[in-house]
Parts: C-alpha cells; sequence; structure tokens
C-alpha cells in the first residue's frame, strides 16, 4: 500500500494540499478527481518525486519503478512514434512489438512520420504507448485520454489496462466515466 500521511503544499502562500491523507492499494487502479486547481496534479508530481511536499510523508514508493503519462507530451518531436519508442525502451521491447502496441491504439498509419506532424490526440497515444514500454511497478496516468474520441479512448484504455494489469495504476481525470472504464478499485475525491 502506498500511504500519504498529512501531506501539505502551497504555491506562493496559497495551500493546494492541506494535511491530506489517503491510501493507494497495490496492483489496481486508483483514480484522483476534482476540480481544476485543486491538487490532483500536484500530488501526482509529489508522489513521483518531482516536486517537494511542505509537510507530511508518503510511504510505500521505495524502490518502485515508475512511469508516467504527464498532461503535457513531452515527445522529441523531430522523432518518428516509433523512435520515441525506442529512446525508452533500449533493447526490452523488440520493434514489432512496439509496432503492435502503437497500432493497438490505432497509429498504424504514422509510425514513421515526424510527431510534429501528428495531431494532438496522436501524440496523446503516443506519449500512452511511451509509458508502457517501461519496466514499471507503479504508473502514473495524469489526464491521459483527453482529446481522445469514444472509440479511441476505449481501444487505448484496452491497451492500458492490458500491460498495468497486476500493477498499481493511479490516475488523475475529470471525466466521471472513466474510473468504470479503467477497473478503478477506488476514486479519490479532492476538494
Amino acid at each position: 500500500m502506498i500511504a500519504v500521511e498529512n501531506l501539505s503544499k502551497s504555491f506562493q502562500g496559497l495551500p493546494v494540499l492541506e494535511g491530506l491523507n489517503l491510501s493507494f492499494p497495490e496492483g489496481v487502479v486508483s483514480c484522483i478527481m476534482g476540480e481544476s486547481g485543486c491538487g490532483k496534479t500536484t500530488l501526482l508530481r509529489i508522489l513521483m518525486g518531482l516536486e517537494p511536499p511542505d509537510s507530511g510523508r508518503i510511504l510505500g514508493l521505495e524502490g518502485k519503478r515508475l512511469s508516467a503519462v504527464f498532461p503535457e507530451h513531452r515527445l522529441c518531436e523531430n522523432l518518428s512514434p516509433l523512435s520515441n519508442l525506442k529512446l525508452v525502451c533500449g533493447g526490452s521491447r523488440s520493434r514489432q512489438q512496439l509496432l503492435q502496441d502503437l497500432e493497438a491504439t490505432g497509429l498504424e498509419d504514422c509510425f514513421h512520420k515526424p510527431v510534429r506532424e501528428l495531431s494532438d490526440g496522436m501524440r496523446r497515444r503516443v506519449c500512452i504507448v511511451r509509458a508502457l514500454e517501461v519496466p514499471f511497478d507503479l504508473l502514473f496516468l495524469d489526464e491521459p485520454f483527453r482529446g481522445l474520441d469514444a472509440a479511441t479512448r476505449l481501444r487505448t484504455m484496452a491497451l492500458v489496462k492490458e500491460r498495468a494489469a497486476g500493477r498499481t495504476v493511479i490516475m488523475v481525470t475529470h471525466d466521471p466515466e472513466e474510473p468504470a472504464l479503467m477497473g478503478a478499485v477506488q476514486t479519490i475525491q479532492l476538494d
């Protein structure tokens, strides 16, 4: 179990998280929901070690391999989707496996196009596949399916659920349907 104990974080004197206590069971999907600006992304950044809390502590992350889909794409724009995947996985996944994962999300027509030529939704899917290509114990997803049409979202979710099965997933979403679609065992509402 990952436990967040009495976590607080402020920015320029404005509290975002105050005395937050919650836990995430391991090996399942947990979703975090709430209004814009309530601290969802800040909580993920603290859990990932990218942002220090002002106070409190997090237990249960020691030795865990992390992977993430961030709100921004963070792709190498001049490289193809395939090359972006190769950058993160080294030789741990074959070219055929990478192509199959891209195809599973509907990206079969753009394997070799530069990412800068792809739509926002296509870039989103490359980010999701990229996060699945590295060995991970814990997957952080920050609004991963935003901008995807219904059919593409379901197709992409199916790949995430398959590849993350039995591992811990912590996902931020504004979409009230996504926790059920992802099979989340808990939904945490931040105020």
